[in-house]
């Protein structure tokens, strides 16, 4: 029997039309919400793209600006990456360090190119024939671990300051030539004295060995004023020697310990900083140190300690000379480093002037403390020698 078809009802065709209908117009509205967001985004993204571009343009402008200012700029500048290789540098950091330097290791240009002075921070170069002096500053990349070296070239205000110091020390000198000249002249008037004695043809033997030796212990205090006069006007300007602490202080004690015995005192050596390095003239800075330690030593009584010591402290080297004597009156502590003043009969004046500009001249300074009754410390400050 053939099989019979179900009527379909027309109402559920309604319904599912109605259905289909209205999923048609809620994708249609869809469609358009989707339209409108897209139009939207559009018209963002181009807002964006423009501010990008603009932002690109005034960075580009400005890194132009950048360059050329670098280009222009008479101070040298290095940039170095965290693995302290060169990155970038002016023209004027290859005119005063000679070389192209891009693609090399710092450390190896520096070496190569640069040498330590005695004042911190301050460079020579090498390959000049006229050395260039350079002030070297430098500044950490924070957030890239590299850095930026600047150099100064400091050659012209440096023979200026040089010249200055020159001009001052032979101003000082005018200042005190009428003291200089009776200072001389009274040993010398003492001197003919003696030796005037020694012609007496009835002059006891034994006068005569007094008179002599009068004479010249008068003579050699004439000899020791002039050197410190000498030392005074020329100035003792930094060697080049690398110079070991301990084996500075080592030589001071083989030196002062036998005078310091002989007059009664206690001589200690203290080696704090036994393994710094400091650069400068070792016979310039031995006679500062002989002048300080002479100094406690005529001004202790016997049974007195004196102590010479060094501390480093920050690539500093502090050499310090400490006496437990009588100290010294705080009125004059502010006029002991000025020339010809003295306190000792048979002193110059001179001594410690001397080692003021001693430490000057090695980029360093000499201070003063001292408590009437408690002694007196001599603080003596030298910058580390620079590693090559």
């Amino acid at each position: 029997m053939p099989e019979s078809k179900t009527p379909i009802d027309p109402r559920e065709l309604e319904q599912a039309f109605s259905l289909f209908n209205r999923a048609s117009e809620q994708l249609a509205a869809t469609y358009a919400g989707l339209q409108h967001q897209v139009a939207s985004l559009t018209q963002e993204l181009a807002i964006a793209n423009g501010e990008l571009k603009r932002q690109y343009l005034e960075k580009e402008a400005l890194s132009q600006r950048l360059t050329a200012l670098l280009a222009a700029l008479p101070a040298g500048v290095v940039v170095v990456d965290p693995g302290e290789r060169v990155i970038e540098a002016n023209p004027a950091a290859q005119a005063m360090l000679g070389a192209p330097l891009l693609g090399l290791a710092w450390p190896v240009a520096q070496a190569c190119t640069l040498h330590p002075t005695a004042s911190v921070g301050e460079w020579e170069t090498t390959i000049h024939a006229a050395p260039l002096r350079l002030a070297l500053s430098t500044n950490v990349l924070l957030g890239t671990g590299g850095q930026i070296l600047l150099f100064h070239d400091i050659t012209q205000p440096h023979a200026l300051q040089v010249e200055l110091a020159r001009h001052q020390r032979l101003s000082a000198m005018g200042e005190v030539a009428a003291r200089l000249a009776h200072q001389l002249r009274t040993p010398l008037a003492t001197a003919l004295l003696y030796a005037s004695q020694l012609s007496q043809p009835q002059l006891d033997p034994v006068e005569r060995v007094r008179f002599g030796d009068k004479v010249v212990a008068r003579l050699k205090h004439l000899e020791h004023l002039i050197q410190d006069m000498l030392l005074f006007v020329r100035g003792e300007a930094g060697g080049r020697d690398v110079l070991a602490v301990a084996d500075l202080l080592a030589d001071l004690q083989q030196v002062m310990e036998p005078q310091m015995l002989e007059r009664g005192l206690v001589f200690v050596v203290e080696h704090g900083a036994a393994a710094a390095q400091i650069l400068g003239s070792r016979e310039a800075l031995t006679g500062a140190l002989v002048n300080l330690l002479e100094n406690a030593m005529q001004n202790s009584p016997p049974g007195a300690r004196v102590t010479l010591s060094s501390r480093k402290e920050n690539e500093q080297v502090w050499l310090r000379v400490v006496d437990t004597g009588p100290g010294i009156d705080p009125a004059m502590l502010d006029r002991l480093f000025e020339p010809f003043f003295t306190t000792r009969q048979e002193g110059t004046g001179l001594g410690l002037a001397i080692v003021r500009g001693v430490a000057q001249a090695h980029g360093g300074e000499v201070a003063v403390h001292s408590t009437p009754g408690q002694g007196a410390e001599f603080a003596l400050r030298l910058p580390c020698a620079k590693k090559e």
